[in-house]
């Protein structure tokens, strides 16, 4: 009888251990199919907004030519032109040919802002900044308005390069998130010679005023066309925190 009951047990804990097996196994599948996917969207992503810049390329280097060629001839036919009737029609001409140029050029470079990947750049900057460590956390999605990518982009490429050259930092950590309302960026390191800035006090000992140094006059200049704000601490290394409101164009 005691047999039987040792066998049961094994059974059942046989049991136990196959569903446990095949939860694990599940939850492995789910997490390669996720996995999987992201980089599917990522490859797609990717090849979209190359496809873009290709696009610009091509409308800015052939049809942009051949139109500027058109208005360059207009003008030539404006200037030899002796029948007074037929300058109405001319300058028409002229004039559509002008408009189209434009519309081209706004096609182009609405094209070329959205062909850029502000996740990747961020991550291809932090990649290629080598001083130290560097920390990325990035929670922002991808239909970022265009303002505020390239003053993100921009302020990253300065703040990483004011770290370069006058830091002794060992580690950074770079913050993007999106918030309901909205936009933040927090740039800081670890260095202790923070002080050493040419910068002087603003509300307290701890916050830098960004009057001084064209790397932070021309951050605050960004942050202000974008009715935001930006604060710099020196408390604990350096401290770069920027928020712009998610409606700024209207502010």
């Amino acid at each position: 009888m005691c047999h039987f009951a040792n066998e049961h047990e094994k059974l059942i804990e046989h049991s136990r251990q196959y569903r446990d097996d095949s939860t694990e196994i599940n939850l492995f599948l789910k997490e390669k199919n996720k996995s999987l996917l992201t980089n599917q969207d990522y490859e797609i992503n990717n090849a979209t907004l190359m496809e873009r810049n290709r696009i610009a390329r091509e409308i800015h280097d052939n049809v942009g030519h051949m139109l500027t060629r058109a208005i360059m001839l207009t003008g030539a036919i404006k200037v030899v032109n002796k029948n007074k009737s037929l300058c109405p029609s001319i300058d028409n001409l002229e004039e559509c040919l002008s408009t189209a140029m434009n519309n081209i050029r706004e096609s182009v470079h609405n094209l070329h802002n959205n062909s850029i990947s502000f996740e990747n750049t961020i991550k291809n900057l932090t990649a290629d900044f080598d001083f130290c460590k560097i920390n990325l956390i990035y929670d922002i999605e991808e239909n970022i308005p265009n303002d505020v990518k390239y003053t993100f982009i921009a302020i990253v490429k300065e703040g990483l390069t004011n770290i370069e050259k006058h830091s002794n930092a060992t580690a950074v950590k770079l913050t993007l998130r999106e918030h309901p309302a909205i936009y933040q960026l927090i740039l800081q390191d670890n260095g202790t010679n923070a002080t050493d800035f040419d910068c002087s006090p603003y509300e307290s000992e701890s916050y830098l005023s960004v009057t001084s140094g064209i790397g932070l006059n021309n951050m605050y200049s960004r942050i202000h066309m974008l009715k935001g704000t930006i604060k710099i601490y020196t408390d604990n290394g350096f401290c770069i925190f920027i928020s712009i409101p998610k409606n700024f164009h209207t502010i």
